[in-house]
């Protein structure tokens, strides 16, 4: 069993390990181990938001504009889709694509066929919305968790290879201690800026990311389960997991430091369903969410109906499990909606 933290980025700790002395994990875990030449990853979400199904189509061709845009070096190494509605109605397509390094995610951005797709007008007008929200952390301020050695999902696809069995997981605390930057740094949350102001139909509205501002994403899944682990996932687990995940879509999530969250089903390259989802939000600091994690009734809940799931099955879960997190740095993201609605991502946050 090793630690979470690769050894090039160990260092003394100057902060406090939440991890209890002599602790032993129930249960394994793995982390993705990536080159030491890299510095960074980029996590860059587009979205396109429609209210009508007959806008699916245009949706649909527009992303696939992105997708395609670009071959060869600067291309994403990775990409997903998914979708969701949000708490508004208006459903959503999203194509989250993944960089090892910021240079060439730059290229790829300021590349013609991208730029011409992207500030174009017709992006103001109609009855879709678009949005981009980049991430681009250093490898010292992302950690990344999976139940199963073969189970790399999202940015744990750019790693060279995946840990032995890790020590930092399965007890409060886990996440931080998983990050390397919390070996010397506290992480606070910045004194968040004045938010922005409600956009109107047709804006275009910027947003840089505040100091030790916190990105999780956390997937499930289901497709190699079967008989009762799966009857009791999709039956008991997912709906509580579907009620958390509503509470911090909703008004009530912002008070309690959640400042965007979306529960997304992934597509496949045809755009339909797979046995897979992932909830992707975004907090104030890694305390907030951490508090919300630990304490709140609507976590407590979903934490006690998979591990009810875990005894109802009395053996090794196939349910697969993963997230990333991330801490930015002032300068490390940048949001970007074009025509959307005002209670799009950080949109919802203003005034």
């Amino acid at each position: 069993m090793e630690s979470a933290i690769a050894p090039h980025l160990r260092c003394p700790r100057s902060q406090p390990a939440r991890m209890p002395a002599g602790y032993t994990p129930p249960v394994p875990a793995y982390t993705a181990r990536y080159a030491p030449g890299q510095t960074h990853a980029v996590m860059a979400y587009h979205g396109v938001q429609y209210r009508d199904l007959a806008d699916r189509e245009a949706a649909v061709a527009g992303l696939q504009t992105l997708r395609n845009a670009v071959h060869g070096a600067d291309a994403p190494r990775f990409s997903d889709l998914a979708q969701y509605r949000d708490p508004e109605g208006w459903d959503t397509l999203v194509w989250t694509a993944y960089w090892s390094d910021r240079a060439s995610h730059q290229r790829w951005q300021l590349h013609p066929a991208v730029q011409i797709f992207w500030q174009s007008d017709e992006r103001l007008s109609g009855s879709t919305g678009w949005f981009r929200e980049v991430a681009c952390p250093g490898v010292d301020r992302f950690e990344t968790l999976m139940s199963s050695p073969d189970g790399q999902e999202a940015v744990a696809r750019l790693a060279d290879a995946v840990s032995d069995e890790i020590l930092e997981h399965a007890y409060w605390g886990g996440m931080r201690d998983r990050l390397p930057a919390s070996q010397t740094d506290a992480l606070t949350g910045a004194t968040p800026a004045a938010p922005p102001t409600k956009p109107r139909p047709g804006q275009r509205v910027v947003i840089e990311g505040q100091h030790n501002m916190a990105l999780i994403r956390s997937g499930q899944n289901w497709a190699h389960t079967g008989g009762v682990e799966r009857e009791r996932y999709l039956g008991e687990v997912e709906p509580v997991l579907r009620e958390g995940m509503d509470f911090l879509s909703s008004p009530q999530g912002l008070g309690v430091g959640c400042l965007f969250n979306r529960y997304l089903r992934v597509l496949d390259e045809d755009f339909l369903p797979m046995d897979k989802s992932y909830g992707l939000s975004g907090w104030r600091s890694l305390a907030h969410m951490e508090a919300w994690a630990e304490k709140h009734p609507t976590h407590q809940q979903i934490f006690g109906s998979f591990m009810g799931m875990l005894q109802a099955i009395a053996a090794p879960p196939n349910l697969r499990l993963y997230h990333e997190v991330s801490v930015l740095q002032a300068g490390d993201a940048h949001f970007e909606y074009v025509n959307c609605h005002p209670g799009t991502g950080l949109l919802r946050a203003a005034t």
